[in-house]
């Protein structure tokens, strides 16, 4: 199985959001589209999911022209939405319903991914005090953002979807819950799906996605291995922390200052060789180096350069 998406074209009259753009998924794992609000990013997935038309190219699986009613696919929308006034049981049953998920088997999926994410009360009720009271459901506006976001991860996976759309799905979680998600992300990589993510935070990009395009304003202005992408800028990077202040050496080496820190300078300079010469001459000057680090620019770093203030509109 392959995802491939061909010279997609999308246009609202005179504007263009999306031009000319291509990728392709030929194994399982994770997909990144990246970009600023309003790059194209949740148009492309729309248009993916057949819920937009679009104006020019393809969007092939397996060859053929992706067909959403065929395909078993699981979306988590960047728009959270859940029937406020239902319970969550129903709502679930439902939503596996349209999947053609059996209602028994719905069921004990609903029960599995409920216990991993921590969310049995809402569904089942929490145990009532009294006697003979039957546990109270729980309605989608009684839950908070982070457990209604649980709630429609719930969904997007109860069909066991073979292709996963996950739109900023850590947007609003706190740590705990963050990781509690990045666990799950785990988990159906393991099951070796295809799984497009889109999210602002570059970190967890970094940490599941092995190709990645960067859009902006509809063109894609970095595609490819992320990996081979950090080779290709090599390793300029480096941070200095020392106990003595060492601002003239480095105005001697002529370094550029990124940033200052209490966890040092931030620098950027030409190679491995500058870095060491820099190094050596802060040891001959017995200059106590608390940290040195020299390491490819981050895909943050990479992501400002590319869509960043310069380019901004």
């Amino acid at each position: 199985m392959s995802l491939e998406v061909k010279n997609l074209v999308k246009k609202y009259g005179d504007k263009t959001v999306v031009n000319n753009l291509s990728f392709e998924m030929k194994e399982p794992g994770v997909y990144a589209l990246l970009g600023t609000n309003g790059a194209g990013k949740t148009t492309t997935i729309r248009i993916i999911l057949g819920m937009l038309t679009y104006d020019e190219g393809q969007v092939l699986w397996d060859g053929k022209a992706l067909d959403p009613m065929k395909l078993n696919i699981g979306y988590l929308a960047e728009e959270r939405g859940l029937y406020p006034k239902f319970t969550l049981m129903d709502q679930l049953i439902y939503f596996a319903a349209l999947k053609n998920v059996p209602k028994d088997e719905a069921k004990k999926r609903i029960k599995y991914w409920a216990e991993r994410l921590g969310v049995e009360e809402y569904i089942y009720g929490a145990p009532s005090s009294k006697k003979g009271k039957k546990p109270k459901e729980k309605t989608a506006d009684q839950l908070s953002k982070g457990n209604q976001q649980k709630i429609q991860l719930m969904a997007a996976l109860l069909s066991d979807p073979e292709f996963i759309v996950l739109d900023e799905p850590l947007s609003g979680l706190d740590p705990v819950n963050s990781d509690l998600f990045k666990s799950i992300i785990k988990e159906i990589i393991s099951r070796e799906k295809y799984l497009i993510m889109s999210s602002h935070q570059m970190a967890t990009i970094e940490e599941f996605c092995k190709d990645i395009t960067i859009l902006d304003k509809g063109n894609a202005v970095l595609q490819g291995d992320l990996n081979e992408i950090k080779k290709g800028y090599g390793r300029v990077n480096m941070i200095v922390k020392c106990e003595r202040d060492i601002k003239p050496y480095i105005e001697s080496f002529g370094l550029n200052v990124v940033n200052e820190t209490p966890d040092g300078y931030h620098l950027k300079v030409t190679g491995e060789e500058q870095a060491t010469l820099f190094l050596k001459k802060l040891i001959e000057e017995k200059v106590p180096v608390i940290r040195f680090e020299l390491r490819e620019p981050s895909l943050h770093e990479i992501f400002v350069e590319k869509v960043g203030e310069g380019n901004e509109n």
